[in-house]
Parts: C-alpha cells; structure tokens; sequence
C-alpha cells in the first residue's frame, strides 16, 4: 500500500500543531491514554472471544445482559477480527494474534460473495490488517479474489458499485449507492497494488469521482444514498435512509465521506479527494459539539436532548488524523489534529469507555445503528471499537512517532 512521504518542513509544521493539543497540568497524556485503552481492549476482547458461539461474531450488547451475535455474512463480521490484529499490532501479545488468526479465516468464504459492497468491510478490515502488519502471504489471496468479487457490482454506465440489491418498502430504487460504499473501495485499491492491476484502482475512482459528484450538497453535508438509473446514469432520487430527513446531516454517513476521500487521497495522490476531504473536516469542525462527539444526526431538532454516536465519532477521529499528515493547510492541519485529539479523549472517558467486564466486551457505549428503524440505538457497535482502535494507533504512528 502507498503511504505518503512527508517532508522535514511538513512534519515540523505537524509538531506545532501536536503541541496545541498538549497536555493541560495533571491531564493524562495521549501516550498514557492509548496505553490505558489497548490494556483494556486485550482484556475485553479475549474476554469476548470466549462468549461467542461457533462461527459466531460479535454484533452488539443490548438489555444489559444480551451479547448479540451474527455469522460470517453479516457486514459487520470484519470488524471484531479487525481490532483484535489491531491489539495486537499495539501489544504484540501472542494470544490476541491467534484470536486475530482464527477469526480473520473465518471470513475466507467471503471472498466468493458478489451479493453486495460489504466484503470491503469484511476482508480488508480482517485480512487487509493481517497481510499489513504480519507480511504473511497467506492473507494475500482473500484480498485478491474478494477485490474481484466486489468489482462485478461495478456498473460503468454508472460509474460506481452498487450498493445495495435489496428494495425497501415504498421505494422503486434501481441501483441504489450509499454514502458507506466509499470504505470498500480501499479493498480494490489494496488488491490493485498487490496485483499491479489498475484497473481495480479505475474502479475505485470512478466510484469515487461520481460519489463527490452527486452525493454532496453544497455545504459539502452528504445524502446517505443516490438511486441512479442503471441504463443512462442518471439520477433518479437522493435520499438519507438512516437519518433524521432526506435533507438532513446523518452523522455516520459524514464520517463515512470523510474518511473514504482521505484514504482516497492516500491511496491515489489524487488532489481532489483531499480537497473534498478537507471541506468536509470544515463542514464538521463547525457542527461537531464542545465534546467532538455528533448527536446521531446533526439535523436532529430534538438536540440536545437525543442520543450521541460514538461510532461516528470514532469514524471521524481516525480520519482527521489522517487529513492532518495530508493537508498542506497547516491552521486546518492545526483543527483536524485538535478535534481528533477532543474525541479521542472523550471516548476513553467514563462516559464512554466501558470497564473491564462490562458492556459485552465492547469497549464503547452510546453508538447507534439506525434510529429511524429503531434498530441497535444507544448500544455498543463492533465498528465504533474497531475505528476508535484505528483512531488511536493513527495518531501514535502518523503523529507522535513522527
């Protein structure tokens, strides 16, 4: 995979604005922060593993006493594979590897599945990290053919991957795209480096350039899903399916869009995915609470008195790290970095951060799948862990070290 290479100049200016987020007197500092959290997540986790059935992976924890399950198929099924190579990427504990082993094989059949764009989430969370952090060959393969798998969703009429093969009740939709879809394309990135094929990375900006055609308004807030007609290209409807109103700002879907054109940016040094990603950081850094954690839906006319999402807080701290090592503009280098550290600090926080044995072995609270379906609301998510994780070591490698 590409990384950026930064220059003496840049990492200095980087510096200066790490000291902006300095610790004030008797504030725990980040490094003893990250310390404490990954300690915490090697207890839950393994904890977690020995609750889950056979084939089984942690969804969520609801009623106070439920931990709630899904099999290999589901979209979230990366995610708990996903932190546990995460834990072990920060601990190095031998036991947590073979957890990160066992669980990330689990999901070899994925590979196979052309049923929708989940199997970004699935693979490259899982195998993706795998191959990253061990160089073992044997993660290589999955990430191979699952690229291959999602690229047959890929519509060149089009020009994007299509979501979602399913119709909701009281929609005629033809090829529905959604806002998440961004986050798969960095599977078909990552195979095409491996594989020297570009033309899964055309794929990948192809859905790309279109998303930021058609997805944002013009206040750079995003609509959760364009319906495109699959004979002609054209738009038939714009929507925001898991948030407040079709106008409003749903918070995940925010964080999906920034963080899927910084790692566009990453992946392509294309200019006008960090632009993009860089009007959305403005668009949030103005609307984001004095906590940095969103309400559910920006829009939301019930605010304050409705519920956070830590997931899509954890979403958005792990990319404005990353806009921050990017951005040439040192005063939004500045704020990305000062809100990733305000939201990092949050979610580590008593409101947040669970206590060892508690919440299921998740290690957030408050995270919301989706409200309007009155669906996993108020509960811990395998995705908000797995972000928050990202989040964490981003800001240690990509910041402190350098």
């Amino acid at each position: 995979m590409k990384k950026t290479i930064y220059t003496t100049a840049f990492l200095i200016s980087l510096c200066i604005a790490l000291s902006g987020c300095s610790s004030r007197p008797n504030e725990e500092s980040m490094d003893t922060l990250i310390s404490r959290v990954f300690s915490l997540a090697g207890k839950q986790y393994a904890a977690m593993s020995r609750n889950l059935g056979e084939g089984k992976f942690p969804r969520t924890f609801e009623g106070g006493d439920s931990l709630v399950t899904s099999d290999c198929k589901y979209w979230c099924s990366g995610f708990y594979p996903g932190s546990l190579w995460y834990i072990y990427e920060y601990t190095r504990n031998d036991s947590i590897r073979v957890l990160a082993d066992k669980y990330t094989k689990m999901l070899d059949s994925r590979k196979y599945s052309t049923a929708n764009h989940d199997i970004g989430f699935q693979l490259n969370c899982s195998y993706g990290n795998a191959l990253r952090i061990t160089g073992d060959s044997c993660y290589r393969e999955p990430l191979l053919t699952g690229a291959r798998s999602l690229a047959t969703r890929f519509n060149p009429i089009v020009g994007c991957i299509r979501s979602w093969d399913f119709v909701r009740k009281g929609c005629d939709w033809k090829f529905p795209v959604i806002i998440d879809n961004m986050m798969n394309l960095e599977l078909l990135n990552v195979a095409s480096d491996l594989m020297k094929d570009p033309g899964l990375m055309q794929i990948a900006e192809s859905h790309a350039n279109t998303t930021m055609k058609n997805h944002f308004r013009k206040d750079y807030t995003t609509y959760h899903l364009v319906d495109y007609d699959p004979e002609n290209g054209a738009v038939r409807s714009r929507q925001t399916v898991q948030g407040y109103s079709n106008g409003s700002a749903w918070a995940r879907g925010q964080a999906w869009g920034l963080y899927g054109f910084s790692m566009m940016f990453r992946q392509t040094h294309d200019a006008e995915y960090l632009r993009q990603a860089e009007n959305i950081a403005r668009m949030l850094l103005k609307r984001l609470p004095d906590d940095g954690i969103p309400f559910w839906d920006f829009d939301d006319p019930a605010i304050p008195n409705t519920v956070r999402d830590a997931s899509a807080g954890a979403i958005m701290a792990s990319a404005l790290v990353e806009i921050a090592s990017q951005t040439k503009n040192k005063s939004l280098g500045k704020k990305c970095l000062e809100m990733a550290v305000k939201q990092l600090r949050t979610l580590a926080g008593s409101d947040y951060l669970a206590k060892e044995g508690e919440n299921g072995g998740f290690l957030l609270k408050h995270s919301v799948g989706s409200k309007p379906g009155n669906s996993e609301v108020d509960v811990p998510l395998t995705y908000a862990d797995y972000y928050f994780l990202e989040a964490l070591l981003r800001y240690k490698t990509y910041i402190t070290n350098d």
